[in-house]
């Protein structure tokens, strides 16, 4: 493939790269209308997030001559919330984010998120903003129809809602509370025997849990109208409040359209102590399985003790775009792709 800068390629190219402008106005536009105010998040952290399967870009500060190493951070998540413990109720961010590891058609190294949050209000306030963002897309590129590779689907018709346990019932044949304990934690045993994939010996419970949702369900989700996939396993969701009626469950949800997912949000956990559990957890789990572990940002724990009740969403907007263009790469709708 000849580079991006050649005017050929380039050419070809453009279209979608304006459409994508327009969609980014359009959203923008939409969140100020509602009192969002847009933020700018810095980019090196302290930590860049403590999930197990999350892979940073690492760097070092030089502070005379003292060397203090630093990330780029994989989401603008952290610094967000301290933003709201400081007193915002409402901000976004199009966020340049970094996540080691990641090339294919769906993802790339350095992408934009747009994140946004919601304090003192619902959960489903954030949900139905990401919902609206896709009708905005498909509004400025009057593609009625998304497609990604044998599925369609319509951005503006009613979405889908299903919990996480119905879908692993209905597409993998898994009674997936079952393997819950009241806390959410799960019993690898347990689920191993229920699942009809293969699971190796060292596999544990999260591992099953992602091999059987990205096998079983995710292909399902999102043909023909956009699916909300909602209460995540407790465990799958380090960085949620529990819902109110099943402790075992957690306020996730994401968003599919055509088995690609491209919204992940929360009702966020606020609770430090709580929040500095999972996050050991977690990285407990990443030097089991990569031999590393990333340090864990004590600014945040702190400021989450001022943090308001408060929702959230990161949303691929990269996807969003290919999606609405009706590209088949992240990379084709990316201005300068790596």
């Amino acid at each position: 493939m000849s580079p991006f800068w050649t005017p050929e390629t380039h050419a070809g190219r453009r279209e979608r790269l304006v459409a994508r402008g327009r969609i980014k106005a359009a959203i923008r536009g939409t969140l100020e209308a509602q009192g969002f105010t847009e933020v700018e998040c810095g980019i090196l952290a302290a930590s860049p997030g403590n999930e197990a399967h999350l892979h940073a870009f690492k760097t070092q500060w030089d502070v005379g001559g003292e060397m203090r190493p630093l990330y780029l951070h994989t989401s603008p998540e952290f610094a967000a919330k301290k933003l709201l413990a400081a007193g915002e109720t409402r901000i976004f961010e199009f966020a340049r984010v970094f996540r080691n590891r990641e090339q294919g058609a769906l993802h790339a190294p350095e992408f934009t998120m747009l994140e946004w949050y919601r304090a003192n209000e619902p959960y489903e306030a954030v949900i139905a903003d990401a919902l609206e963002f896709l009708r905005i897309a498909a509004d400025m590129t009057g593609l009625k129809t998304f497609s990604y590779r044998n599925a369609a689907c319509d951005p503006y018709a009613e979405a889908e809602r299903i919990t996480v346990a119905e879908a692993f019932k209905k597409f993998a044949d898994v009674d997936l509370l079952s393997t819950l304990n009241e806390k959410g934690e799960g019993n690898r045993d347990a689920l191993a025997s229920r699942s009809s994939i293969e699971v190796a010996s060292n596999d544990n419970w999260a591992d099953i849990f992602s091999k059987i949702l990205v096998a079983r369900v995710e292909p399902q989700l999102g043909r023909g109208r956009p699916t909300i996939l909602y209460e995540y396993p407790a465990c799958e969701a380090a960085l949620a409040r529990a819902t109110s009626h099943d402790p075992r469950v957690a306020e996730r949800f994401e968003l599919y359209i055509c088995g690609v997912e491209l919204a992940n949000g929360f009702g966020e956990l606020t609770d430090a102590d709580e929040q500095r559990r999972r996050f050991v957890a977690e990285m407990d789990e990443k030097e089991r399985i990569y031999g590393e572990r990333y340090p864990i940002d004590e600014d945040f724990l702190a400021a989450l003790a001022h943090m308001p009740p408060a929702c959230g969403v990161a949303l691929g907007f990269d996807r969003l775009a290919m999606l609405a263009t009706g590209a088949r790469n992240v990379n084709d709708v990316i201005w300068t792709p790596l």
